[in-house]
């Protein structure tokens, strides 16, 4: 089966990325289908686009340009739905989107916009088993947010610690909000480059429910646990809980020139695998955003050259993995290791994709 070169994908990719930057990071990579590439995939409830692109393409983050979309359709991908079908145009080296199976008179369609229930039936980039945790939790607490948030007085009954369903008492500005979540100062992050804080991590705790407002500015709050992950304890700090996002953007390469170093892996261990979360030192001022894909890569070695003992030599940069970006902070950002061959180890690289 015939495969398709950059250059054809690029001709593709002009006619929906308009941006150079971009244009300009994308064509070094390998974007080619799959020699045994189906010619269709229906899609069902449960696929991702991951997953799909998978099964056409050797990179998964190859998928906008074989689509040729734009970066509002790359952050919006609202419309794969259960029921349509993925056609492999041969011919042109391009995806393109039908009809729900079974209708007469499929015809290849170019993504479209779905206006009615969008984001509820729509495919999304990844599964979001993983993460789901940790897309409606700050992770990274930035500008002192969390120094200058309400915070718990006291505690039901005298309590030292608060478990679901007691009553905590919270001191502070509580504007229109009525549900939150339950933070404590968590370990600074490090950029590996330069050894300095980029970034404190915030630990989540739980979540509550207000009860109660005070009826004068001296007196406190009342509030009920709805659920908890660490205990609660007075001194903790609340912010208002946000309303969960749909993680449904499409696996890109990053627009401009990647080269991150991995900072953390969550939870505090030092090493990490497939389907475990780890941060890396940029984010939104590095231009990266949601659905950013990376490769993973060890540093290469130094060894002596054994025809000349009096020089050395750098073994290359080893890859042996992809991160998926789903969580953009200003210096930091959080991925989902996708794919690996090795452990991940803290100070690793995270390049854009060759």
């Amino acid at each position: 089966m015939k495969k398709f070169s950059t250059a054809a994908l690029l001709l593709a990719l002009s006619a929906g990325f308009g941006g150079m930057a971009h244009a300009q990071a994308v064509k070094t990579m390998r974007c080619e289908f799959l020699p045994n590439a189906p010619d269709q995939h229906v899609v069902v409830r449960g696929d991702t686009l991951w997953g799909i692109s998978g099964q056409f393409l050797q990179h998964p983050w190859c998928w906008p340009q074989v689509w040729g979309l734009n970066q509002d359709q790359i952050r919006n991908p609202h419309w794969i739905y259960p029921g349509q079908i993925v056609y492999f145009d041969r011919v042109n080296g391009r995806l393109r989107l039908g009809k729900s199976a079974g209708e007469p008179g499929v015809v290849k369609l170019s993504p479209q916009t779905r206006v009615q229930g969008i984001g509820r039936d729509a495919i999304t980039a990844i599964s979001t088993d993983a993460i789901g945790p940790f897309l409606s939790q700050p992770l990274i607490v930035e500008d002192d947010e969390l120094k200058n948030s309400p915070h718990i007085v006291a505690v039901q009954d005298g309590h030292l610690n608060l478990g679901k369903g007691d009553k905590a008492y919270v001191r502070g500005d509580l504007a229109d909000a009525s549900a939150f979540q339950v933070f404590r100062p968590g370990n600074p992050l490090k950029d590996p480059d330069t050894g300095k804080v980029i970034a404190n991590e915030a630990l989540y705790l739980g979540t509550l429910k207000l009860e109660r407002r005070g009826k004068t500015a001296d007196e406190a709050a009342t509030f009920s646990v709805i659920d908890t992950k660490e205990e609660m304890q007075v001194g903790d700090r609340i912010i208002p809980r946000p309303v969960e996002p749909i993680l449904n953007y499409v696996p890109h390469a990053p627009a401009t020139e990647v080269n991150a170093r991995v900072v953390s892996v969550y939870g505090g261990v030092a090493t990490a695998a497939q389907n475990q979360i780890l941060s890396i030192n940029r984010g939104k001022a590095d231009n990266i955003d949601i659905g950013t894909v990376l490769q993973l890569y060890r540093f290469g070695k130094t060894v002596k050259d054994p025809a000349d003992h009096n020089k050395k030599v750098k073994l290359p940069d080893e890859q042996y993995g992809t991160l998926f970006i789903f969580r953009v902070f200003n210096h930091i950002s959080y991925g989902l290791i996708m794919e690996v061959q090795n452990t991940v180890d803290i100070g690793d690289i995270a390049r854009s994709p060759e």
